[in-house]
Parts: structure tokens; C-alpha cells; sequence
């Protein structure tokens, strides 16, 4: 793996940056790809950020933090992406192409030219901080923003077993520069619309628990979805939902994308390694969050992870 230095080095050698996230993209993903596209566009280089799915409303006050460029790239870096297949497939056409990989997960495959990784860093915006400040460049307000809202959505507004002592001296940091914390938290943590209580609501309502209340596992189908005309943006946040029931060690959100297929998100106490399981299914993260992918039929697809996790939990 590549060093810090080194990646910077390379970075600034190139003039057209092309910042891929991953599929569903969430505060970290969006705070990583915002910040360095304006970073870079502060030096004069050109930066755009491309991901298979829409920025969701509680976040597009980001959008206004850069300015939005046509080019064909030149440098492919991707954010937050432990995987290449989860770039989606409307930037499927560049795996195999990324020159740079920036992230923190666990568990992933190295798939750019340079890769840096660092899993002990709570947010991939940490790392961020570290790059920006690395390639010699004054993070502002609105890379401050930007950083800020990576690491307190990451973290669980700081209340994530991943948050360390480098996160509060990094977000003293950004605090310092002028950012409305405690506006960006009301934002992203305490406000919620109509339809996000209603998908609250529906994710109560189907939850299960399995193994004496160790277990819980709800759902949300398109059918349910598209009767209470939920949006996507309405179910960002909801994995941690079933983890929040007193005496779960392992909460499950399974939901449907397309027509027969899941995306499962897991989080987990710190009796189960939430990384180690999903990798049983081919996915990763961390070890209190992390999630797969299924096209299994939904009963079937339960049983085989209550048949996976009794493993776990000793059942």
C-alpha cells in the first residue's frame, strides 16, 4: 500500500480528477467526494464527482460547494469504495480504470493502481483531512462542511464505538474554521420529515427478533415502498433501527433496490463482528457496520442468515 505522500504526490501531477463513489452513497461517501472535488478545484485543477445514484435531499447543501464541470477524466479516484462492484452500474465502465483508491474499510480489495486504506480511522473523511492538508492545500469552511458531515454521520454523531480521540481533535479542527455544528447536526440527526417517520413506522412494524432477542431483522420491500410512496432518500440511516432494541447484539435491514434484489445492512454490539459475517456473503465493512448483497428470494434470503448467524450466537 501506497503512502500518504506518495498519493499525494501523484494527485497533484494530474489536472482532471474524476471522484467515484459508491452505489446508495451515504454522509462519509458524499463528505470524501465533496471535499476533495472542491479541494482540487481550489488549486485550479479540474474535479467532478460521479456516482451511480442521486445525492439525497439531506445532503445537497454540498452541491453548492463546487462547481460542476464537463471533461473526460484524466485521473480516476475513488472514496469510501471497498469494492469496485460497488460503484454501481452507471460507473461500471470504469472498473479496472481507478487510478487511486482513498478508505477505510476492513475488509476490501485493493483494486486501483494506488491504494491507501487505513481501517482504524472512524470515517473515511478523517483520512480526507490528512489528504487535503497533505497536498498542501487551506481547507475552508465548506471543505470543513464537508469533512464534518463524513465523520459525525460515520460515527453516529459521535456516539459510534469507532469514534477515537483523532476524531474529536480533527473535528475540534473543523469546528474551529466556522462550521454550524450543531445547525449540520440538527440537519443530519434530529429533524426528520413526514415520509422518514412513515418508513420509521414501516420498519418497526416488520421487525422480527430471532435467537432469545439476540437477533433482529426487519425488511422493506419496492411494493411497501412504492405504497406509502417512499423515496430512496427516506431510508438513509435506517440499519441502525433494529440494533437500537435493548439485548440485540445483531440487528438486519434487508432492502429491496430492484425486483428480487437486497441490500442488507448489518450492525452489531461488540459481541458479533458485523465485517466478519457479511463476509460470509461476499460483503464487508467494518466491525460494527457493514452489509451485503442478495438476489435470494426475501423468506429464503432470512433463513439463510438466521442459518449463518446461529453460528455466531451459538444457536
Amino acid at each position: 500500500m501506497e503512502s500518504l505522500k506518495e498519493i499525494s504526490e501523484y494527485i497533484l501531477e494530474k489536472d482532471f480528477f474524476g471522484i467515484l463513489m459508491h452505489i446508495s452513497p451515504d454522509g462519509d461517501a458524499l463528505g470524501s467526494a465533496f471535499s476533495l472535488c472542491r479541494a482540487l478545484q481550489s488549486i485550479k485543477k479540474h474535479a467532478k464527482i460521479l456516482c451511480s445514484d442521486p445525492v439525497p435531499e439531506k445532503f445537497s447543501y454540498m452541491n453548492g460547494f463546487i462547481k460542476q464541470e464537463e471533461f473526460n477524466p484524466q485521473c480516476l479516484i475513488s472514496v469510501d469504495v471497498a469494492d469496485e462492484k460497488l460503484l454501481g452500474d452507471k460507473l461500471k465502465s470504469f472498473e479496472h480504470k481507478v487510478d487511486v483508491k482513498i478508505d477505510h474499510h476492513k475488509f476490501g480489495a485493493n483494486f486501483a493502481k494506488l491504494n491507501f486504506v487505513d481501517s482504524k480511522s472512524a470515517a473515511n473523511c478523517e483520512i480526507m483531512y490528512e489528504i487535503i492538508l497533505s497536498l498542501g492545500i487551506e481547507i475552508d469552511k465548506e471543505i470543513a462542511t464537508c469533512l464534518y458531515t463524513g465523520i459525525a454521520t460515520d460515527t453516529g454523531c459521535f456516539k459510534f464505538s469507532n469514534t477515537t480521540a483523532k476524531t474529536h481533535l480533527i473535528t475540534s479542527k473543523l469546528m474551529d474554521l466556522g462550521i454550524s455544528a450543531d445547525k449540520l447536526n440538527e440537519k443530519l440527526f434530529i429533524k426528520k420529515s413526514r415520509k422518514r417517520l412513515e418508513t420509521e413506522k414501516l420498519i418497526n412494524n416488520n421487525l422480527e427478533y430471532f435467537c432469545d432477542g439476540k437477533c433482529a431483522i426487519t425488511s422493506v420491500t419496492l411494493e411497501e415502498m412504492e405504497a406509502l410512496k417512499i423515496s430512496e432518500n427516506e431510508l438513509d440511516g435506517i440499519a441502525s433501527i433494529p440494533i437500537e432494541t435493548e439485548g440485540v447484539d445483531i440487528g438486519v435491514v434487508i432492502k429491496e433496490k430492484t425486483s428480487n434484489f437486497y441490500k442488507i445492512s448489518v450492525r452489531t454490539t461488540d459481541k458479533v463482528d458485523a465485517a466478519e459475517f457479511c463476509k460470509i456473503f461476499g460483503g464487508g465493512g467494518h466491525s460494527r457496520a457493514a452489509g451485503f448483497s442478495s438476489t435470494l428470494a426475501l423468506e429464503e434470503l432470512k433463513k439463510e442468515i438466521l442459518n449463518k448467524l446461529g453460528k455466531y450466537l451459538n444457536f
